[in-house]
Formats: C-alpha cells, sequence, structure tokens
C-alpha cells in the first residue's frame, strides 16, 4: 500500500518541517521529515518490534516530559500513535510506569492483528501488559508483562524486569525490587512463556539452568545471571535469549542462546562470551555482532547457524556498521542498521547495506549532543515499515530534544 500522504506531500510536510527544525537535508540523503514535536519528548525505542501499522498510516511511539536521568517509580509517560494521514495528530493511548529509555515499554502492534496493540505498566506491586484495540478502544491487562510475541500474535515470552534492572541498569524497570536480589543464579526466575489468550505465565528457561548449561566462562562466585534480549523466531518455532552474567570489575559476559518456546533443545549459538545486537535472518540462521569469530579479533556482523557455536561467515567487514542495530529487508538481500554516536560531532548514520554488492547507503546524519550518554542516550534503532519503502528512527533534534524522523527509501533497494 502506497504511503498515506504521498510522495508528494511527504516532500511538502518535509520542506514545511526542515524550515521548522532547521534543514538535515542533503542532496545525498533520501527525503527526511521529523513527525513529532514538542511539548514533550518522542521515541519509540528498540528496532525488533513493530512499530508501523499494517497500512503504514499510524506510528506507534512514547512521550515523556523529561530527559537526561533514569525513570522513577513514579516517572509515568504516556504511549500513543502518530496519524500519518492527519498532519502527524498526536494519539494517546495509555500509559505507563513500567519503561526505559533503551526499549521503551515494548509497545508494538501485535502480529496478526489490524488494530491490537500492546505495552508494558506497572500496577501496585507487579508487572502487567494492556492490549487495546486502537479502532473500537476495548482493553484489557494481561497479568504479566511482555518482551518478544510470536508471529501468530497468541503467544510470546517474557522475561524477569526486576532482575535485569537490578543486573543490567537501563535495560528493566524501577519500582520492583528484584526477589531474588541475594541469589547469583535463581532457579525461581528467568525467560517465562506468555499466552495472551489465556492469561497464563510459565517459567521455561532459569537463570540456574542457564547457568549450570555447558561451558560458563569465568563464571565466578559473585557473578549474577539474567536473561534478556528475547525475540522469537520468524516461524514461531524457537526464541533467542542473551544469557548474561556480571564481572568483578563491572560489566558482563555474554551467550546468545536459542531454545523451543518451551524451554527445551538449548543451543549455545554464541558461547565465547561476546555476543550483543542480533537478528534472526530467517527461522535457520541468525545475525549477530560478536567478537573473536574466523580469524577476526575484534567485533563484527556474524552469520550464525542455529546450532551450537554455528559460525559460517562474517557479513560486510569494513562496511556494515559492527555495533548497530539490524534489520534484513528485501528477501534477505539487504540489511538495514545504523551507528552509535561517532567523532567529534556524535554522528549517527542510519544506512542500508545490500549483501551481494557490498554497498551501503546512508540515510541521514544525526548530530548527538553529549547529554545523551550511557542509559539515556537516544539510539536511532531503525525501523521498517512493513512494505519496507520508509524507515523510522529516534533522533535528538536540538531544543526540542528526542523526536521521531521519518526516512523514504522508496527507490534505494533495487
Amino acid at each position: 500500500m502506497n504511503f498515506p500522504l504521498g510522495r508528494r506531500q511527504f516532500i511538502a510536510t518535509l520542506a514545511l518541517s526542515q524550515l521548522a527544525t532547521g534543514s538535515r537535508a542533503n542532496s545525498s540523503f533520501p527525503p527526511t521529515r521529523k513527525i513529532t514535536k514538542g511539548p514533550g519528548f518522542h521515541w519509540f525505542a528498540y528496532y525488533d518490534k513493530l512499530q508501523f501499522s499494517p497500512d503504514n498510516r499510524f506510528v506507534l511511539s512514547h512521550k515523556v516530559s523529561f530527559e537526561h536521568r533514569s525513570p522513577s517509580a513514579d516517572d509515568e509517560i504516556e504511549v500513543g500513535m502518530i496519524d500519518l494521514e492527519e498532519g502527524d495528530r498526536w494519539i494517546p493511548l495509555g500509559k505507563s510506569k513500567a519503561w526505559c529509555w533503551q526499549q521503551g515499554s515494548m509497545l508494538q502492534w501485535i502480529p496478526g492483528d489490524t488494530w491490537k496493540v500492546i505495552w508494558n505498566d506497572r500496577e501496585k506491586d507487579r508487572f502487567v501488559s494492556h492490549v487495546l484495540d486502537v479502532k473500537t478502544q476495548e482493553k484489557h491487562t494481561l497479568p504479566f508483562p511482555i518482551y518478544a510475541l510470536s508471529p501468530n500474535g497468541r503467544e510470546g515470552v517474557s522475561c524477569d524486569f526486576a532482575r535485569v534492572a537490578d543486573c543490567r541498569p537501563g535495560y528493566g524497570y524501577a519500582g520492583i525490587r528484584d526477589r531474588f536480589f541475594e541469589e547469583m543464579a535463581p532457579a525461581g526466575s528467568g525467560v517465562t512463556h506468555v499466552n495472551l489468550e489465556t492469561g497464563v505465565e510459565t517459567l521455561i528457561v532459569s537463570h540456574e539452568t542457564l547457568a549450570r548449561t555447558g561451558e560458563v566462562l569465568q563464571n565466578r562466585p559473585d557473578s549474577k545471571h539474567h536473561a534478556y534480549h528475547l525475540l522469537v523466531s520468524p516461524d514461531g518455532g524457537r526464541f533467542i535469549l542473551l544469557h548474561r552474567w556480571t564481572q568483578p570489575k563491572g560489566g558482563h559476559l555474554t551467550r546468545l542462546i536459542t531454545a523451543d518456546l518451551q524451554g527445551q533443545d538449548l543451543r549455545i549459538v554464541i558461547p565465547n562470551g561476546y555476543a550483543s545486537h542480533f537478528i534472526w535472518r530467517d527461522s535457520k540462521h541468525i545475525l549477530s555482532q560478536a567478537r573473536g569469530w574466523l580469524g577476526n579479533p575484534d567485533w563484527g556482523d556474524f552469520l550464525f547457524e542455529d546450532k551450537d557455536s554455528g559460525i559460517l561467515e562474517e557479513i560486510g567487514h569494513g562496511i556494515l556498521d559492527k555495533a548497530g542495530h539490524l534489520t534484513y529487508l528485501k528477501n534477505n538481500e539487504w540489511i538495514l542498521n545504523d551507528t552509535y554516536a561517532q567523532g567529534v560531532r556524535r554522528i549517527q548514520t542510519p544506512h542500508l547495506y545490500h549483501i551481494a554488492s557490498q554497498k551501503r547507503i546512508d540515510l541521514g546524519h544525526f548530530p548527538q549532543p553529549p547529554e545523551y550518554k550511557g542509559e539515556w542516550r537516544c539510539d536511532c534503532h531503525p525501523r521498517s515499515s512493513r512494505d519496507e519503502k520508509f524507515v523510522c528512527i529516534d533522533a535528538p533534534n536540538g531544543a526540542e530534544g528526542r523526536q521521531l524522523f521519518l526516512i523514504d527509501i522508496q527507490g534505494l533497494m533495487t
């Protein structure tokens, strides 16, 4: 389906946006316009969720009244969507007290449904998730938070967000203390299977299981274990988790592990302690940033089979950024990615990479002022529309702070 505004109106709106914000225009970059504005700061957060509605009319976002500090238990944000057919009108959908800068409230469209969205919240002493039909406004609450949904839209996987907040500040939620705070690898928490239809949550992979599975390098008596960064495979049969354990001088080591949705058949795909951003290429292959493979002692983008130590090849060495947030496009022929802040101006550069020709197309330069650092930095986290015609990113915009930008990529991937 064509973009609701049409390409001509997109360009006209782009021109007005540039007059208001200070032009980012560069003849070498595709058309880009800002689709949110103050008062308030807007961002979507992570890159592996459905942000665009099926017809491309609505784009989901969070809205907050402050920046440059950690969320507290009392900080409530608004969740909403932008109507691209009505002048980028902001439509409030609800509130959340379960959120972080890097991954928001897990706000996303439910796969396979035209109108329903889901996001996490906190009610008293528990994390929950809300399902809302944005057309009818019918809403119901599930007794658990969600992390990643299956393509069938009926189930998914989740984690212990209080545990993550303790072990990896900036990725969990404030307001609830880790009930296993004193334990290094608790048997009572870990990855859970969640059923959106029955409201049942089941522990399927405990932190204790992870700590005892395979060789855990430099696993010390005071190493705290946790699991997060979950993503279900395209066929819904398996999911990825990052198993992380803390180190005495700070930081952590990381394994990339897959399992089926019952928590069985664990496979340690990246065992050496150095794994980061990843994406499923298909249901049998994973592209992940890792270190120390195929003679490369540095970080890179490596393709793995879904099996123990399943290394296959390095992708885009020296061209595809080795620290960005990855998405496959165009039947897995292209990769959408970005960079962290680079150089004196701290420029972030979302880009496309064509695997066969090794061609890279930069989509824009977005400066990130130095106050955007650490936990409250503003990564681009590029997200594609479902028809792969548009990319949405988060980026600071002067005094307006973090806002959403829409990039028209039609005609680039040929």
